[in-house]
């Protein structure tokens, strides 16, 4: 028997005036609430009670250590009921990581939505597109590429697949030969994903073979926003989400390249993570429900059972 269970019998022996009724209401037999008391005392180097065959009563020292007693058993049951209560309503802070582009993009509305149905809860958003370890950094739940993960054991819950596109601008094409087999993009320049977090090369599927193209790049960068403008700025050909691009491409200001070989595995995934499926906060099980719900009302979910998986 542990120290505050110890602490725990004492108080009732003293509230009941009696080892019988304290063992009837802890579940146990009166020798184990004797034996209690005895080691209790032993470690207290002074003696609690004076016993009697028909009653017992309280030593000074006994009463001094049931005040204090009290307290601390008060304290820590308000805890426990403070820990309790936020594993059924959903308040405090969330602490969220999520990749940039995705979020400032594509996924406010979600984080919005959530806000305003869970008001008690306060949210600390974090903005990366670099590789994040939710539990030594800090994160109760991240909105991320992949790529961003780089923990074996986090939990991951795919939301969306989005389409990549190859694109440019009408004025680079018109300074070289444009591409029409994928082999001829040897001779063009790419603004990329650093080599650190993708590969420099694009694979297409060209008939029954699959074509790797190696990317040659002078631009580089984490962020597909800022490589969408570099693209536009004129500095080569990218390969970027077709959400992110959809406007330049209906008004002309880019144009697609290659269109008759698809692209092998031309999609990005958006996943939730997080890193334990078991004794979730409320906050964090209330916004993955959120995700979910969120994800099949505007129909970006696949047909298919939403994947949950191990990484």
């Amino acid at each position: 028997m542990d120290y505050i269970d110890s602490l725990r019998i004492f108080r009732s022996v003293v509230e009941a005036r009696s080892f019988t009724r304290a063992a009837d209401m802890h579940g146990v037999t009166t020798p184990v609430v004797s034996r209690t008391i005895a080691r209790l005392e032993k470690r207290l180097g002074s003696r609690l009670f004076h016993r009697t065959t028909r009653a017992i009563s309280l030593t000074e020292a006994a009463e001094r250590f049931y005040d204090g007693c009290c307290r601390v058993l008060d304290d820590l049951d308000a805890l426990e009921a403070v820990a309790s209560e936020q594993t059924r309503e959903a308040e405090g802070v969330l602490r969220l990581v999520a990749h940039t582009t995705a979020m400032v993009s594509r996924l406010v509305p979600l984080v919005s939505s959530f806000k305003r149905a869970h008001p008690k809860v306060s949210l600390d958003v974090t903005l990366t597109e670099r590789p994040v370890d939710l539990v030594a950094d800090g994160f109760d739940l991240g909105l991320v590429l992949p790529f961003m993960l780089n923990n074996d054991t986090t939990v991951t819950r795919l939301l969306e697949r989005i389409p990549l596109a190859l694109v440019t601008t009408p004025g680079y094409l018109a300074t070289r030969k444009v591409p029409t087999h994928p082999s001829d993009l040897e001779q063009h320049i790419f603004v990329t994903m650093p080599p650190s977090l993708r590969k420099p090369a694009i694979t297409f599927r060209a008939g029954n073979e699959d074509v790797v193209v190696q990317l040659k790049h002078e631009v580089a960068s984490n962020n597909p926003a800022f490589n969408r403008e570099m693209v536009l700025e004129g500095f080569g050909i990218g390969v970027l989400p077709l959400g992110l691009v959809s406007a330049e491409l209906e008004s002309g200001r880019l144009v697609t390249v290659l269109d008759d070989f698809p692209i092998v595995d031309a999609q990005i995934e958006i996943r939730l993570a997080y890193t334990t499926r078991t004794l979730l906060p409320a906050k964090v099980r209330a916004f993955i429900d959120h995700v979910t719900a969120f994800f099949d009302d505007v129909g970006h979910a696949e047909s298919a059972p939403v994947e949950l998986k191990d990484n």
